[in-house]
């Protein structure tokens, strides 16, 4: 090996990428000798005193650079520095912790501070990019060393999970989840099947770091039930390979009410067919094509929050009373909520130059269909005759002024003003979709949806906290609240949310403190 001197020599005269250089030359040199003159049983034990002597002596020497060179990307540098830091025990946290501080570092430049419509998409590609490219650079320089992957899930996670407001949700699983609504749309244009299929696998990478995993179970599922209501799904087999995709992630549990989806709409088919056949045995004709989902309210994320009163235009009521006497003679004991707000329907403009079919709201539809004696009418009356609520009324008229179907006498709706068929209206298309009052994710919405998670996230505590005390009978507060916590996949529960629950439990006289120690429970049978 070099002698001492030359060792210090080498110090003073060169920087660590040419000393690097040198002993990776000298040690490669000294392999040769050792195999061409002293028995193997020696090889080991001369390698490990070369290691010592050039490596293991000048650890911080060698440190020093590391930051610069992982910042700078010096791929050849940080070749040469894997092997000769590898061969030293703990030779490698240092550049393992400079390489995923610079990797979140990257990866926080890529994600903060973007905007704009397509917010989610450029979120997740940018981060896809950079997952991408420091696990070919750890490939490649690292060798694929696991304690350099581990600082990539480490860093990627940190990244992912990052909350710009500390006192604000995380927006990760939102935006994933609305990445994935944009891919599995009929409106993903430009993308073909296999295109939109990678890009859909490409994305578990994204969910697999994201803690709050039921955050984004619940904004998917709202997305697919839009998907599914409004036939907006691109592909039903690209919607199943998603989900089973998402079940491998996090199992069964995780998908079921995603499952049970698909399972309502396959019945509801089946239902309709019945339906028809029920029709026509009794020469029943509706005058209308009419077809419903019947959807479990378990399994669907449409609650009932924004149900508002409605009276039926007098087309729809036969229909609507057919199909209950229906239903109710084959399943009794169930109720049928019916959801008006998700309905829609196609209805055919006779009255223009030439005629047109508009696929619109059942709101929309009911306000056009007033008109079909009379050319104008007063806000007042069409909102007592449907009986719908200000805020529905003003949000469905205003749509229909905005798409030029009707004309209105002021410039913003009020209970005075006079709305009419516009007579003059033409469009290129004679098959129109009025989207303006689609179903968007309103702040509202947002706001449920966090507010369902939390109520979500306290029953499935407390259900942990007493499956958990009915097995061990009597626990200690810490050793309670690490079980907890090592039993909960989807999310990362707070200790404060798991000390509530607990508290809840003892009220609800499913747990209690022992007479020994306010710091212990005991399961109560």
């Amino acid at each position: 090996w070099l002698p001492f001197d030359n060792i210090l020599q080498l110090l003073q005269e060169c920087n660590v990428s040419q000393y690097m250089e040198k002993v990776t030359q000298r040690l490669n040199e000294e392999s040769l000798r050792i195999h061409h003159f002293l028995h193997c049983s020696s090889y080991n034990a001369v390698r490990a005193k070369c290691e010592e002597e050039m490596v293991a002596g000048h650890l911080s020497f060698l440190h020093s650079e590391c930051e610069a060179m992982v910042v700078e990307e010096r791929r050849s540098d940080l070749k040469n520095m894997y092997p000769l830091l590898h061969a030293v025990q703990t030779g490698l946290v240092v550049l393992v912790n400079h390489v995923m501080s610079h990797i979140k570092q990257q990866g926080l430049n890529a994600v903060t501070g973007l905007f704009g419509e397509n917010m989610h998409v450029q979120f997740v590609e940018s981060m896809l990019d950079v997952h991408k490219k420091y696990k070919q650079l750890i490939q490649d320089v690292f060798q694929s060393d696991q304690a350099f992957m581990g600082a990539l899930d480490k860093a990627c996670s940190s990244v992912i999970n990052y909350k710009i407001n500390p006192k604000q949700p995380c927006r990760s699983p939102e935006l994933l989840a609305k990445y994935c609504d944009t891919l599995l749309k009929k409106s993903s244009k430009g993308l073909s099947e296999s295109e939109i299929d990678d890009r859909l696998a490409n994305s578990i990478t994204i969910f697999k770091y994201i803690d709050d995993k039921d955050v984004f179970q619940k904004f998917y599922s709202r997305m697919l039930a839009r998907r599914l209501i409004h036939q907006q799904s691109q592909s039903m087999d690209a919607e199943e390979a998603m989900i089973n995709r998402l079940k491998q992630a996090c199992g069964y549990e995780f998908t079921n009410k995603l499952h049970r989806m698909f399972t309502d709409i396959s019945v509801s088919n089946d239902l309709n067919n019945k339906f028809s056949a029920f029709l026509k045995n009794d020469n029943i004709d509706l005058g209308i094509n009419f077809s419903i989902y019947v959807l479990q309210a378990g399994a669907w994320p449409l609650g009932q929050a924004n149900l508002t009163s409605f009276v039926l235009p007098q087309e729809l009521v036969k229909s609507v009373q057919m199909f209950e006497n229906f239903y109710h003679s084959h399943f009794s004991g169930r109720k049928l909520t019916w959801l008006h707000h998700l309905c829609q329907g196609e209805l055919k403009l006779g009255y223009l130059k030439k005629p047109y079919i508009v696929t619109m709201q059942v709101f929309q539809m009911a306000i056009l269909l007033l008109f079909e004696s009379t050319e104008s009418l007063v806000c007042s009356e069409i909102q007592n005759t449907l009986q719908l609520n200000a805020d529905q009324f003003n949000k469905y008229t205003t749509s229909l002024v905005d798409c030029k179907l009707l004309l209105s006498s002021t410039e913003t709706i009020t209970s005075d003003t006079v709305l009419s068929l516009n007579m003059e209206y033409s469009n290129k298309r004679t098959r129109l979709r009025i989207t303006t009052a689609m179903q968007k994710e309103s702040p509202q919405e947002l706001e449920q949806t966090v507010t369902a998670v939390d109520e979500d996230r306290k029953l499935y505590l407390q259900a942990a906290i007493v499956r958990i005390m009915k097995s061990r009978k009597i626990l200690r507060h810490n050793a309670l609240i690490q079980e907890v916590l090592s039993q909960s996949k989807a999310f990362a529960p707070a200790i404060s949310m798991i000390k509530k629950c607990i508290e809840a439990l003892i009220d609800k006289q499913y747990i209690e403190r022992t007479p020994n120690s306010s710091d212990e429970y005991s399961y109560v049978a």
